[in-house]
């Protein structure tokens, strides 16, 4: 494995025998914490680290180089904004996004995720739990703690109100319906696909146009939205959000 920053181009054996194991990206400017997670990565059998990076320009750089499944990155690495995250998305849009960081600004947390990231955590965060958010965050799920939710949920609803409005509800076709309950359940566009008899990238174009059509920006902002506004029917509606 080559490091970004450290110029180690020795692969562990541990970590040639995870051939499709969930490939890591360490974006972190304290290389004890990369030493420190890439010790608790090496323990698991379907997750590797192919790239380590101590800052954002490196980021960049590992993510056209390596290919990749998650970003494992610290919030200051982002030096206070979140346009990177777009960027970062753009390069790679199959990469999903994990920040360590402490959620307790409202605000900024709920951009977060708008933008894309998959989930936020705390640098003190368990061994065990961080193994489980980047296993959950890998398939496709969203990580979120209870206040966050709440947050999200607030700043969608406000965001939403005029939606909700009779005159400004959308149309949604049957087989967008469909799609939406598929979502609501945690179901991934290629369980989605198998059983609408389609093909994954037939199911990305309709949730792009769905995200357009109800003004949300992702998977978990659809959700709510259906929560909100009761598109589904009552048991159906609930979001997996963890």
């Amino acid at each position: 494995m080559e490091s970004v920053t450290e110029n180690n181009s020795a692969e562990s054996r541990d970590e040639q025998s995870k051939p499709d194991a969930i490939r890591v990206i360490l974006a972190d400017s304290q290389a004890i914490y990369r030493v420190g997670i890439r010790k608790i990565i090496a323990l698991e059998d379907d997750i590797r680290v192919v790239a380590q990076a101590d800052s954002l320009a490196n980021l960049f750089a590992a993510i056209q180089r390596y290919p990749t499944d998650v970003v494992l990155m610290e919030g200051g690495i982002l030096s206070g904004t979140v346009d990177a995250i777009p960027e970062l998305l753009r390069m790679a849009p199959d990469v999903k996004l994990i920040l360590q960081a402490t959620p307790s600004d409202e605000a900024n947390t709920v951009e977060l995720y708008r933008k894309g990231v998959r989930g936020i955590i705390s640098r003190s965060i368990s061994p065990d739990l961080l193994v489980k958010c980047i296993r959950k965050i890998a398939v496709g799920e969203t990580w979120i703690d209870n206040r966050s939710v709440s947050w999200v949920i607030e700043a969608y609803r406000a965001q939403a109100a005029d939606l909700v409005n009779p005159r400004t509800q959308p149309k949604i076709s049957p087989k967008e319906l469909q799609i939406i309950t598929c979502i609501t359940q945690g179901k991934r566009n290629k369980e989605i696909a198998t059983q609408l008899g389609t093909t994954e990238q037939v199911i990305k174009n309709h949730l792009r146009k769905i995200y357009d059509k109800l003004g949300v920006s992702d998977r978990l902002e659809l959700a709510l939205y259906c929560l909100h506004n009761k598109i589904i029917p009552a048991e159906q509606e609930e979001p997996d959000l963890r």
